[in-house]
């Protein structure tokens, strides 16, 4: 079977694993779930507990969790290096920490300002806490990413890989919440300037916003997130109370 990537909308950070698997130029399945509501609930559960995106399934048949699990699942099967580095090498591991960091630190950074759009009856000190703490945090995160980036024309050399991937997808992030402009950090605009061209991300992107573009042709459809839980998915204990 082809693998099957189940991404999130609108603004996942999944959006980037999409681009990655064009990178790749190897066939795929995508499977969309809107994160404000089909994500929410005990059967989206069935396939990931945490009731977040990504989800990977793989060619076997089995169920992937987490951003970076999905992300070195993909360079093993990079056997041209098309998005990737041979293990070992020095680029290899700079690739592994950049995404460390990305995936970490840089994304988690958002959260306080995440928390303030997911309240439910949200209290105006609070929500002007976490927005400060929020902005803080990620400003700081940025100026990290800044001091780490060389003069290569993507974060490893080049060409773009999965580490840029990874940021792609959260890069966004910044203008959506209205953090401060990205002209802040140079190198990071610079870099997000030139992925926003590249045509796998200009094709995640539309495909995020419910587009049919055209890509490199290994994107076979889309597959309904009811299929896929269904087919994929595993029976979740009474034990266990979850969002309904």
């Amino acid at each position: 079977m082809k693998p099957i990537l189940v991404y999130g909308h609108p603004l996942g950070s999944s959006m980037g694993l999409i681009a990655a698997l064009e990178w790749l130029g190897q066939p795929y399945l995508l499977s969309r779930v809107d994160m404000l509501s089909e994500m929410k609930n005990s059967a989206y559960a069935r396939i990931n507990r945490r009731l977040e995106t990504p989800v990977l399934v793989t060619d076997e048949g089995q169920l992937l969790t987490e951003t970076m699990a999905i992300a070195l699942w993909l360079e093993a099967r990079d056997k041209e290096r098309r998005a990737s580095f041979p293990s070992t090498t020095g680029n290899a591991n700079r690739m592994y920490q950049m995404m460390a960091f990305i995936n970490t630190g840089f994304t988690g950074a958002f959260s306080p300002l995440w928390s303030t759009l997911e309240m439910e009856a949200p209290d105006p000190l609070t929500i002007e806490v976490l927005r400060k703490y929020g902005r803080e945090s990620v400003i700081e995160r940025h100026d990290r990413l800044e001091e780490q980036i060389g003069t290569t024309e993507f974060l490893i050399g080049n060409q773009p890989s999965l580490a840029d991937a990874v940021f792609i997808g959260v890069a966004r992030w910044l203008d959506f919440h209205e953090v401060e402009h990205t002209s802040r950090w140079p190198k990071i605009e610079k870099l997000r300037r030139k992925l926003e061209a590249n045509p796998a991300v200009q094709f995640a992107t539309a495909i995020e916003l419910g587009e049919t573009p055209k890509g490199s042709g290994q994107f076979l459809g889309h597959i309904p997130l009811s299929q896929v839980i269904e087919e994929f998915g595993k029976t979740i204990p009474f034990s266990k109370k979850l969002i309904d």
